[in-house]
């Protein structure tokens, strides 16, 4: 399951990059939460879940469904107009990290001598990486969303810690996508003049990335995380920056260096370390 959800998860960047070669990014992101959302609310009540959400739940519904949904992937969707799907998937992958200095830096949590070494290797691995992009050239106002993105989806998961306890997972999951599809909504109405180029392409990738990353993913992730626990369940997250570099460049044609697969091979351990370093030693 755990493998399963890194390549659903890290697939969504590639659909993406299909999707805005086509469509509106906006547009079409606000017409995939608005789907995704309505079946996510539908397979709740159909597994028994409740319209009644505790506080905690309510909030984490509106502000997950603001700064992950409309703010994150609204931001990342715009950005791959310009910037490949692997570095998406790269600087979305940072966010464990991220998590991990800013619960220092603001919650005085302690570091674990491997997760410090997690973290300078996941610095390294991303400055390899971007010394290598930059030579190259990039859109930097296109990288800037990518990384006001993920500092979005980094405050919002260090907020509300916990705040979805209490069930009703997939009820709550359905509802914060229809609060990030009416954000974004608003959003495409100011910002946007719709714009699709109907193919099947676009149908292809848009059905994938509503089903798969959209749904499948998130009810794995909740199987997952009942089978072994949230933090032990988070370590899967290793495998996100390697797997979505090599199916961009499997899918897309995207070139990888080998300056990109050095710095992902040090990311992703960065990750792995400092996901190890939150587990707590088991009892023999």
């Amino acid at each position: 399951m755990g493998l399963a959800f890194a390549v659903m998860w890290s697939s969504a960047f590639t659909s993406a990059r299909i999707i805005v070669e086509h469509a509106s990014p906006i547009w079409a992101l606000s017409f995939r939460f608005l789907i995704s959302g309505l079946l996510g609310v539908l397979i709740a009540r159909v597994m028994g879940q409740s319209w009644r959400l505790t506080r905690g739940q309510w909030r984490a519904t509106i502000v997950f469904g603001l700064c992950q949904n409309a703010v994150y992937l609204g931001l990342n969707f715009v950005a791959m107009q310009k910037i490949e799907a692997s570095l998406a998937a790269i600087v979305a992958s940072t966010m464990p990290l991220l998590v991990a200095v800013a619960g220092w830096a603001f919650f005085s949590e302690k570091i674990k001598p491997l997760g410090l070494l997690g973290l300078i290797a996941g610095v390294i691995g991303v400055s390899i990486i971007m010394g290598s992009r930059f030579g190259g050239g990039i859109d930097m106002f296109s990288f800037a969303l990518l990384v006001v993105g993920v500092l979005a989806l980094t405050l919002a998961t260090l907020v509300l810690r916990g705040a979805t306890s209490g069930g009703n997972f997939m009820m709550v999951v359905g509802l914060q996508m229809l609060v990030g599809s009416a954000a974004l909504f608003a959003a495409a109405v100011l910002l946007e003049t719709p714009r699709v180029d109907m193919n099947f392409e676009l149908i292809a990738a848009f059905a994938y990335t509503t089903l798969v990353p959209g749904l499948a993913a998130t009810l794995v992730w909740f199987f997952l995380v009942d089978r072994i626990g949230a933090v032990r369940a988070a370590t899967f997250h290793f495998l996100n920056p390697f797997v979505g570099v090599l199916i961009a460049a499997l899918v897309l044609g995207e070139k990888l260096g080998w300056l990109d697969v050095f710095g992902v091979a040090i990311i992703a351990f960065g990750i792995l370390a400092v996901q190890l370093s939150k587990q707590s030693p088991t009892s023999s």
